[in-house]
């Protein structure tokens, strides 16, 4: 499969200023005699979903269960949920492989009001027999998440290596800048450059998944495909010199890495304890509500990730989904029923639209009841921003095509290795290249 454009990854989020007709919602027929059981992917988004939830009950009476899966423990929580008298309704796919492992599970959403209302149905997840089994919930993106103030601060001082964070292009400059605000942490007030880098198991998605997925887009970019079972990890260079930049100029020394949660990272982050961390824009309920967050809005903006790959000054943040979400083809037909109602009601009807927008589960979403509203957090409206930013072009999720959540988890634990010094890059890049050809092979 050929490469896709950056037009045909980003129609669907950038066409949300296209005015289109708005599929009709489902009725609920089903109403107390089947309920929907959500099996939520995204812990940050758990108290926004049970809000949700309730909002459908008290407008249809039908119940919706909503259960969050911990953090990377998603897949193995499913296969213990759907084995269940009552298993879940609605559950995630991670991309393709995920509906490689789920399609006995996946329903055909083709004729769904939820898939109809796709402002671009190629963001829509296809089997190979071209039927729609998962529907996108939102466009997102992740990169370095900088503290404005704290950078103004540094590029006032005399010395410092750029005079605004516009001259921070390609990771040379990057490197330069964050070398020298780690050298000069104790005048910034600050423990470190950056955020610490949070390694323990399960905790560890940002550096084995949206790290690791700059060396494969850059390598798939090469090869001309879309994915490939024979990876060489050619960017191997590239991907340790950014893992190292944040290892090296962090809040804590490498060898306690592995000790350290994503909360760890965004509390850090929210008390003003660092200039960056890498994460999403799903981070700014983590930030918000820390206590005594010192953070202001308007000082949260992203930062392309750079890794010293040719013409990355050209490049945006990380833009894409994983987050696709399927009626469980298993359920009953009362629950299926229910559960395309609610899914019908959660993506196409302006209520449910406008309350993921203001609870900042959603920023930007290719359906067309979200064209009009703006995202309510700051690392959301920075997401439209770089979307119709004509001159940069994104990079695309392609961690989707990784050969599985084991192979993920262990690329963590080399990682983990690599930062507590038991073992050199040479025994992160060797696993991920037997692993790599391993799994795809298994799958």
């Amino acid at each position: 499969m050929r490469l896709v454009s950056r037009r045909s990854v980003l129609g669907g989020s950038a066409a949300l200023a296209v005015a289109a007709t708005l599929a009709a919602c489902g009725e609920s027929a089903s109403s107390g005699e089947g309920g929907v059981y959500f099996l939520n992917f995204k812990p940050e988004a758990e108290e926004a979903f049970k809000a949700i939830a309730e909002a459908y009950k008290t407008k249809t009476g039908v119940e919706v269960k909503v259960v969050t899966a911990a953090a990377g423990k998603y897949e193995e929580t499913l296969t213990s949920e759907v084995a269940k008298s009552a298993p879940p309704t609605l559950f995630n796919i991670n991309g393709p492989v995920g509906l490689a492992n789920w399609k006995d599970y996946a329903t055909d959403l083709s004729d769904t009001a939820a898939a109809k209302a796709l402002t671009d149905s190629s963001l829509a997840l296809k089997g190979d027999d071209g039927k729609i089994y998962g529907v996108p919930l939102a466009t997102e993106g992740y990169g370095i998440i900088y503290n404005k103030a704290i950078l103004d601060k540094y590029f006032a001082m005399d010395g410092a290596k750029a005079a605004s964070v516009d001259e921070i292009k390609g990771f040379a400059k990057l490197k330069e800048v964050v070398e020298d605000i780690q050298a000069k942490k104790d005048d910034l007030g600050i423990s470190g450059a950056f955020a610490a880098t949070s390694l323990s198991p399960g905790e560890d998605w940002r550096f084995q998944t949206h790290l690791a997925n700059y060396p494969v887009f850059y390598e798939l970019r090469d090869l001309g495909v879309t994915d490939s079972n024979d990876l060489k990890l050619t960017y191997s260079e590239n991907y340790k010199q950014i893992f190292d930049l944040y290892l090296n100029n962090s809040t804590i020394a490498p060898t306690e890495a592995s000790a350290k949660a994503v909360t760890d990272s965004m509390a850090e982050f929210a008390l003003g304890q660092c200039a960056f961390v890498q994460n999403g824009n799903w981070a700014w309920s983590q930030i918000s509500e820390v206590g005594g967050n010192t953070v202001k809005e308007e000082d949260i903006h992203f930062l392309p990730i750079y890794v010293g790959v040719e013409g990355e000054e050209k490049c945006g943040i990380a833009l894409g989904t994983e987050n696709y979400l399927t009626i469980n083809a298993e359920a009953s037909d009362a629950a299926k029923e229910a559960t395309q109602a609610f899914l019908n009601w959660l993506l196409t009807d302006a209520e449910a639209a406008k309350m993921l927008v203001e609870k900042s589960v959603v920023s930007v979403s290719p359906y067309s009841a979200f064209s009009s509203l703006t995202p309510a957090d700051p690392l959301g409206k920075e997401i439209v921003s770089y979307l119709n930013n004509e001159a940069l072009s994104p990079v695309n999720w392609v961690f989707q095509t990784f050969p599985s959540q084991e192979f993920k988890d262990q690329l963590g634990q080399h990682l983990s290795q690599y930062a507590s010094g038991k073992e050199d890059w040479t025994a992160v890049k060797d696993y991920f290249v037997k692993g790599w050809a391993e799994g795809k092979g298994k799958a």
